[in-house]
Order: structure tokens, then C-alpha cells, then sequence
């Protein structure tokens, strides 16, 4: 069964140790990979999508974030569906359904067509991550075990980060831009055929039907709130972001005061009154905010301002995740040796500090500096992540691991929505500063001011010597963005390091084993 000594006199040794636990964990990693491989693809399609369906600078916004708004508003209904129906259900209907909409992603053809694409991919990715984590916590019964699972889980979602970006690049070499999208379709596969004989069902036999009212307040409000912060960050307070803003404020207070009224509710609000869970969701939240800037434009200027070839770009980033593949492995026997505060703050303190450090980039920095940087922000989220994951998938009971894993995945979408919306607009608030060279039409230095993808573009139709200045300044512009955003993420990083520190004070990763 396992090379671990089971004890034959108690009645629960079947569940304790599941055979062929290790071989369904191996099958939840695909879904993992199935996720963080779109995710990344995405920043390396970025410029050959803008000349091919030439979208504004807000449509790119739109389709870079798009999918996080909408997983974000649906995680904790998927995650309670998934107590209900069963995780394993859930999982493998999501994966065909990623697999679909991929195809509709790769064939986009306008800005219109491929929002919405991610949007649809966005209702399919909210059934996968929520369910991967809870079917972890049901499988996995001795803490230790399910620590090294959690590190598994999450050095895989960094490995699908360095293979997309590799694969991604290779196939943006010698492929249309929509190849990157058809690279989930053999994953997708593999999960069901091999998921329906290997993942073990699990749900709450107690949890009560699915309410829809609730699920249609936590959609409306979390996607109005993120629409109405990013309506902010791009164009000032104006009505429609301030009506906006109301009424997801208003849905998520209608959601919170339905959760404390309904016998069985669609999220236990009760979960936040434990500091662990609280500080760990917190924590994830801020992390990505700070982070998400970073990961969706530095594609971009590895590739259109340093003039790296995407499969070079890909490999160029593969520190971060060669980072948080090391450090998510050893992340639980470090944080039982010392503390859970401890590692996750001093990882969130080293990541902040290599984002400071890419407050020195320019187009001329050499690649020692940037892949140090990056080496060192992926060891650090390797340990916060890993960690913080672990804290709340054990501060609950397993009946609850779907609603608790929605938590966790909603805060890392909604700060990556917040974060690409926020550092995002200030990238392209300063790119879209720079002065245009005397003598270039208004029409294409409107286009150029679009976005540095643009820029390239219509730099191909003005003489050589209009070309090259304008390249230059617009790719100036896109660097002191992105050393701004860099910082303000620092600063964002830094702040979380240190409430970590304190919101987390006296956690500790369960030792003992789980009886059911």
C-alpha cells in the first residue's frame, strides 16, 4: 500500500492512508498546470495579439484581467458546489469545459470576441482550483503528508508558470498566437481519461442546498467593486465608477448579511473569526497585488523593449518559479522547524525587496540582475504561498475544504484583478506620457499611445530616423511605468510582510494525524 507502517487495529487505516493517493495528487496538478499555463501565456501572446486584433489600451487591460474578475466572482459558489455535488464531479466537467473555451480563445478575431473567450474561460476556471485543494484535504490525512501534497501542488502551479512562457515562446516562433491557447487541450485530456479512474469523490453529505440568490450577490459584488476600482485607476472618479462601486458594496453586504441568516450557508462566515485564516487570506491577497504587475508586463519588456525573441523571454523568467519550486517543497518542514509567521513574512520581505531592487531596470540592465530579482521573488512566494495554503485548508473542517479553498483562490484572483487594474493603469498612465516625435501624424502617435505593442506597429509605416525615435521614447516610457509599478509593489510587499507578522503570531502547521 505505501511504505509507510500502518497499524491494522484501528478501522479508519483505509482512509488514513488512501492507496494511490500520490498517483490522484499527480492527477490534480494537471489541472494546476492546466491554469497557471493559460495564465502565463497570455503576457507572451500579448504583443502579437495587439497587432493582429489591435485593441485599445483599455481592451488589453480588459483581456489581460478580464478572467480574473469573473473567477474571482464565481470561486466561492463553485467552491460550495463543490462541497455539494462532489469535487471530483465539479473538477472533471470544469476541465472539458477549460478545454472548449481554449478553442475559442485561440480563434478570436477582435478585442470583442476574445473578452469575452476569457470571460467564458474564467466560468470554466472557477470549478478547477477550489476543487484541487479540497480534494487534497480530503485525500490527504496526516498533516505532514498533506504539507508536502500542498508543496507539490504548489511548485506544480510554479512549473506551469516556467512552461508556459518556454512552450508558449517556442510556439509563438514557428505558430499564430492563438497555438498558446491549444496547448490545454492535451492536458485537458489526459486529467479526465486518467481523473475518472484515479480521484477519489468526496463532499459534505451535510451541506444543505445551493443557494442562487447568494450566488448572484457575490458575482455582482465582487466583479463591481473590482470593475469600479479599476474604472478609478484608469479614467478618475467619475458616476459610473462611483454607481458602480455601490452597488457591489451594496451586493457584498447583501451576500455577508444572507450567509449569517441561511441554515446552510453558500460561505461560513464564521471562518474569519480564526486569525490563521484571516491573516493567510489577507496575506495571499496583497501578495498577488503587489506581484501581478510585475508577471503581466514583464513579458512585454523582455520581448518589445530588451528585443528578446518570446522562447528567450520564457526561459529568461524561468528563475521565479526554478525559485518557488525549491522553497514550496521545503516550505512546510521549514515553517514546523522555526514558524509559520516567521516564513511567511520573511518570504513576503524577500520578495519585496527584489522588487525594489527592479526599480534600477532599464532597457540596457543586464540579465544577472533581472534573473537574481526574479530568483529570489519566486523563493519567496514559493514559502508564503505554500504555507499560507496549508494554514487554511487546516484551520477547517475537510467538509468545508471547498468553501475554504474558494477563499483562498478568490483573494489570489481578486488580487491579481486589483493588481494588474491598479499597477497596471500605472504603467499605462505613464506610457501613455511620452512625447511623440515632431512631424508624426496625430493619428498614428494616438494609435502609438495605445500601447508599446501598438507603438512597434505603426512605427513600420513612418521613415526610419520617425521610426527609431519614436520606438525609443515610447519604449522609455513603458520602462519608467514599470519601474513605478515595481516600486509601489514593494511597498505593498513589504507593508503585507510585517502584518503578517504580527496576524500570525502563534500559528503553527498541525503535527498529529487526522482521524475522520
Amino acid at each position: 500500500m505505501t511504505s509507510k507502517t500502518v497499524r491494522r487495529t484501528s478501522g479508519t487505516d483505509e482512509i488514513l492512508y488512501r492507496p494511490g493517493r500520490w498517483l490522484a495528487l499527480a492527477v490534480l496538478v494537471l489541472a494546476v498546470l492546466l491554469v497557471a499555463v493559460d495564465a502565463t501565456v497570455l503576457g507572451l501572446a500579448t504583443p502579437y495579439l495587439s497587432e493582429d486584433l489591435e485593441p485599445t489600451g483599455t481592451q488589453l487591460l480588459w483581456i489581460g484581467d478580464i478572467y480574473s474578475f469573473v473567477i474571482a466572482g464565481l470561486l466561492v459558489s463553485m467552491g460550495s458546489l463543490g462541497d455539494r455535488i462532489g469535487r471530483k464531479k465539479l473538477l472533471l466537467v470544469g476541465a472539458v469545459a477549460f478545454g472548449a473555451v481554449s478553442v475559442l480563445n485561440a480563434y478570436a478575431t477582435s478585442p470583442e470576441m476574445m473578452i469575452a473567450a476569457r470571460a467564458l474561460l474564467g466560468v470554466a476556471g472557477a470549478t478547477l482550483m477550489p476543487s484541487t485543494l479540497a480534494l487534497i484535504r480530503n485525500i490527504f490525512h496526516d498533516p505532514k503528508e498533506r504539507s508536502l501534497a500542498i508543496g507539490i501542488w504548489g511548485a506544480m502551479a510554479s512549473a506551469g508558470a516556467a512552461v508556459g512562457p518556454v512552450v508558449g515562446g517556442f510556439l509563438l516562433e514557428h505558430f499564430w498566437w492563438g497555438s498558446v491557447f491549444l496547448i490545454n487541450l492535451p492536458v485537458m485530456a489526459v486529467l479526465v481519461l486518467v481523473g475518472i479512474k484515479l480521484l477519489p469523490e468526496s463532499k459534505n453529505p451535510v451541506a444543505g442546498p445551493w443557494d442562487l440568490v447568494s450566488v448572484v450577490l457575490s458575482l455582482v459584488g465582487v466583479i463591481g467593486v473590482v470593475y469600479a476600482v479599476k474604472e478609478l485607476a484608469t479614467a478618475g472618479l467619475s458616476r459610473e465608477a462611483g454607481v458602480t462601486a455601490l452597488i457591489g458594496l451594496g451586493a457584498l453586504h447583501a451576500f455577508v448579511r444572507r450567509q449569517h441568516k441561511l441554515p446552510a450557508p453558500l460561505l461560513d462566515m464564521r471562518l474569519f473569526r480564526h486569525r490563521g485564516f484571516s491573516g493567510a487570506v489577507l496575506a495571499d491577497l496583497l501578495t498577488i497585488l503587489g506581484l501581478s504587475g510585475l508577471v503581466f508586463f514583464l513579458s512585454q519588456f523582455l520581448q518589445l523593449v530588451q528585443g528578446r525573441q518570446p522562447f528567450e523571454a520564457g526561459l529568461a523568467e524561468l528563475p521565479a518559479a526554478v525559485g518557488a519550486i525549491v522553497t514550496g517543497l521545503v516550505a512546510g518542514p521549514v515553517a514546523r522547524r522555526f514558524s509559520v509567521r516567521s516564513v511567511v513574512a520573511g518570504g513576503l520581505a524577500a520578495v519585496g525587496l527584489a522588487l525594489a531592487a527592479l526599480t534600477l531596470l532599464s532597457q540596457s540592465t543586464g540579465y544577472p540582475l533581472l534573473g537574481a530579482a526574479l530568483l529570489v521573488v519566486g523563493a519567496g512566494a514559493g514559502f508564503s504561498f505554500t504555507v499560507t495554503a496549508d494554514v487554511i485548508l487546516s484551520s477547517v473542517p475537510k467538509e468545508q475544504a471547498g468553501s475554504a479553498s474558494a477563499v483562498s483562490e478568490t483573494a489570489y484572483e481578486l488580487g491579481a484583478a486589483l493588481g494588474i487594474a491598479l499597477l497596471g493603469s500605472i504603467v499605462t498612465g505613464v506610457y501613455r506620457g511620452f512625447p511623440a516625435p515632431a512631424g508624426v501624424p496625430s493619428a498614428t502617435a494616438s494609435a502609438a499611445h495605445e500601447s508599446l505593442g501598438g507603438a512597434v506597429e505603426v512605427a513600420g509605416t513612418l521613415p526610419r530616423r520617425q521610426s527609431a525615435e519614436l520606438i525609443a521614447s515610447a519604449q522609455d516610457a513603458f520602462t519608467d511605468g514599470l519601474r513605478l509599478a515595481s516600486g509601489v509593489g514593494a511597498a505593498v510587499l513589504l507593508a503585507t510582510a510585517v502584518a503578517a507578522w504580527f496576524l500570525l503570531r502563534g500559528q503553527k502547521l498541525e503535527e498529529g494525524l487526522e482521524h475522520p
